[in-house]
């Protein structure tokens, strides 16, 4: 099969391209296959990407299977909330698929195995299975069972389905080599005893299949022709073969390894993750500091962003760390192309301009992009009352301050310069407002004389003004790194105290009153924000998505 840029398809790809060609496969079929057991993070998305984008490049079909075959922390739930970012992301599966359908024929499958010889039914507890595992270094040992009789070991087995024994008490394993050098292939569990109900198939089984004597079997049933996972499966791919090549199935899969995504200053751990929403450090799997797909949609990430970051990272044989920034670039680059500018002031100091008209109202108009014009452009309220942020003024200002101080004159953005003639403090001496002038001839920034002013500031009409609260938002770890923690610590020791700040007294311009949960705007030398899912017309809350400060681009090209 030839293809464009044959030369800079990835190696999986490359792959994929040849069992065409050579007719290997007649029609590449991939899986996307979650564990039910929690919320897709970013890492994910990378292999939802791959896995639907190898579909759609080679004109295939990608399966969506949930591998549901542990009941312990499986949970409804969660699927739904896998089957809804999948969607989100703008992909669909050719078929849904459960691990949980498959039990009976894993179960014939097993009883195939055992009549072969090839696997036995151990009563040593799992304390004594890890302990003769052996180790790197050294084989393991056999097990006092794993000589006994087919017609026993099939008897066992039967029992173990029918529940006649505990948990614990015994399991299935494969009969490989206790002496091979990959510890995975030395007689590894095939089944285990859990008297748990399973969320699909309720109490009917009371055994259940590990997920390396599942996986292969999985694959089959369903033709995939193209197993990817991820690099840590490397070592698990013999097993991944001896399973398939022991039955009789249905069609012969391969599995493939690619670089996992490690993102810094994050944490892909589920395990850390649910700790993380169990704790209470956040509020939960869709906090917009989590990585999870839904804490970055809250956030205001959009599927386009997420699709394009996994691009640009690539597809590696090897791990590697991303940076942050990286996915911070790729949705400040799409919102400043998309994204309405409008003014909102986060921490509001009074302006009053003491020769403007008292009764005096007009509308500035204002562009809602200027990297695309075709957005158009609105009118904006100024009136004698405004407000400025904060940090643009300081009473005794250091040099090269080119923003608002005593006797200085700024310009307001599309409105008027002025300047500062008196600051009123309250009893205790904090600056509560300023008494500004403006010169009614600079509207625009053009003036008569044709002076220039260093400093332009972003204001909201007073009396027009819409009360909002805005939450700053920042990465959750200090460390970059978090596999590189010091030896006595855990990951609450890295914590950014800073991660989360809220701002309750913020003032916007009034065409947000209409803002949606969703809507992404850039709040004029602010940043990225969007409205969260907890806002109401009441009530509107922002979140902010991204800074305007793009760190990456200044080190590609410091590079």
């Amino acid at each position: 099969m030839e293809l464009e840029n044959e030369k800079q398809l990835n190696f999986i790809e490359q792959i994929i391209s040849d069992d065409l060609e050579s007719g290997r496969v007649q029609e590449i079929i991939t899986r996307f296959p979650p564990e039910p057991n929690g919320y897709l993070h970013i890492g994910h998305a990378k292999s939802i990407c791959l896995n639907f984008g190898l579909a759609e490049k080679f004109n295939g079909k990608c399966n969506l299977r949930f591998d549901d075959t542990n009941p312990e922390k499986e949970e409804e739930h969660y699927m739904e909330a896998i089957k809804e970012d999948v969607r989100w992301l703008g992909f669909q599966w050719a078929k849904l698929c459960y691990a949980s359908d498959y039990f009976e024929q894993f179960y014939r499958w097993a009883v195939d195995l055992v009549k072969a010889g090839l696997a036995y039914v151990d009563h040593q507890s799992p304390e004594e299975i890890r302990q003769t595992r052996g180790t790197l270094t050294e084989p393991g040992e056999n097990s006092p069972y794993r000589n006994r009789d087919i017609e026993k070991n099939l008897e066992l087995l039967q029992k173990m389905r029918k529940g006649e024994f505990d948990e614990g008490e015994c399991v299935l394993r494969a009969k490989i080599d206790m002496s091979h050098p990959n510890i995975n292939m030395r007689d590894p569990v095939m089944y285990r005893i859990l008297k748990k109900a399973h969320y699909r198939t309720g109490n009917l089984w009371c055994i259940y299949p590990m997920y390396d004597f599942a996986h292969g079997y999985e694959d089959a049933i369903e033709g995939i022709t193209h197993s990817i996972c991820t690099l840590e499966f490397a070592d698990h791919r013999p097993l991944y073969d001896w399973f398939l090549e022991n039955v009789d199935i249905p069609s012969r899969p391969r599995q493939y390894e690619f670089a996992r995504l490690n993102l810094s200053y994050t944490v892909m751990s589920k395990r850390l993750l649910l700790g993380l929403v169990g704790e209470g450090i956040v509020s939960g799997w869709d906090d917009p500091r989590m990585p999870t797909i839904q804490g970055l949609r809250r956030r205001g990430y959009t599927p386009s962003s997420i699709r394009k970051f996994c691009q640009e990272i690539g597809v590696a044989k090897s791990n590697s760390m991303v940076d942050y920034e990286l996915l911070e670039h790729t949705i400040r680059e799409e919102l400043n192309a998309k994204a309405q500018r409008v003014m909102v002031v986060l921490h509001p100091l009074k302006v009053i301009i003491e020769n403007y008209p008292d009764d005096a109202e007009e509308l500035i108009k204002y562009q809602n992009n200027p990297e695309d014009p075709s957005m158009g452009t609105r009118m904006v309220p100024f009136s004698k009352e405004l407000y400025i942020e904060r940090d643009d003024f300081r009473e005794d200002p250091p040099k090269k301050y080119f923003r608002l101080a005593p006797g200085k004159e700024v310009r307001l953005k599309h409105a008027y310069y002025i300047t500062c003639r008196e600051v009123i403090k309250d009893e205790w001496g904090n600056i509560v407002e300023l008494r500004c002038e403006y010169d009614p001839e600079s509207k625009g920034g053009e003036t008569p004389d044709g002076r220039k002013v260093r400093g332009t500031l972003h204001w909201v009409s007073a009396p027009h003004g819409v009360k909002v609260e805005i939450r700053l938002y920042d990465k959750l770890f200090t460390l970059k790194n978090m596999s590189e923690m010091e030896e006595g610590k855990n990951y609450p020791h890295y914590l950014n105290p800073h991660s989360l700040e809220v701002l309750s007294e913020s003032v916007a311009e009034p065409v947000l009153k209409e803002a949606q949960p969703g809507d992404r705007f850039q709040f004029l030398r602010q940043g990225y924000f969007t409205v969260d899912s907890d806002s109401t017309p009441d009530t509107l809350i922002f979140n902010r998505t991204v800074a305007l400060k793009d760190t990456w681009a200044k080190i590609q090209n410091k590079g």
